[in-house]
């Protein structure tokens, strides 16, 4: 049985469960809350780190409210993440807010979109896109097992 760890969208705890388990009915082991929501968690210096460690591909979105590119995509990100989690986990990072993270991987211009998993970065890229493009690009970090 294959294993897979992520961490409760609602207490930040790591859980681990099987694979096959690893959809929208999973619940924490911890709190007992669903582990998947379908909507972006809030990046938060204290529990950041803990998110980005999930075996399952987590895409932050490095934004700010006085951007006017960051608040047009907001609306797509909420809405794949809405389609494509659990497959992917969804966090969205206010520069402002969070500067010291920001800050630690170099963040120059928003919005920026990074793809963690086990804590790595699997890929970066500035700007918003459309629904389309940001989609095709998410697939490409998913297994095709799901």
């Amino acid at each position: 049985m294959s294993l897979v760890t992520t961490y409760c969208s609602q207490c930040f705890t790591r859980n681990r469960l099987p694979v096959e388990k690893a959809d929208s009915n999973a619940k924490c082991g911890r709190c007992r809350h669903a582990l998947f929501e379908q909507t972006p968690v809030a990046g938060r210096q204290a529990s950041f780190d803990a998110l980005i460690q999930s075996d399952i591909p987590v895409v932050v979105d490095f934004w700010a409210s006085w951007c006017g590119p960051c608040l047009q995509f907001a609306p797509v990100f909420q809405e794949v993440a809405r389609e494509l989690e659990p497959r992917l986990r969804f966090v969205k990072l206010d520069t402002e807010q969070e500067a010291a993270i920001a800050g630690r991987y170099g963040i120059r211009s928003i919005p920026t979109l990074m793809v963690f998993q086990r804590g790595e970065i699997l890929a970066q890229r500035s700007g918003s896109l459309p629904k389309s493009l940001f989609k095709e690009w998410l697939l490409s970090f998913t297994s095709p097992v799901k």
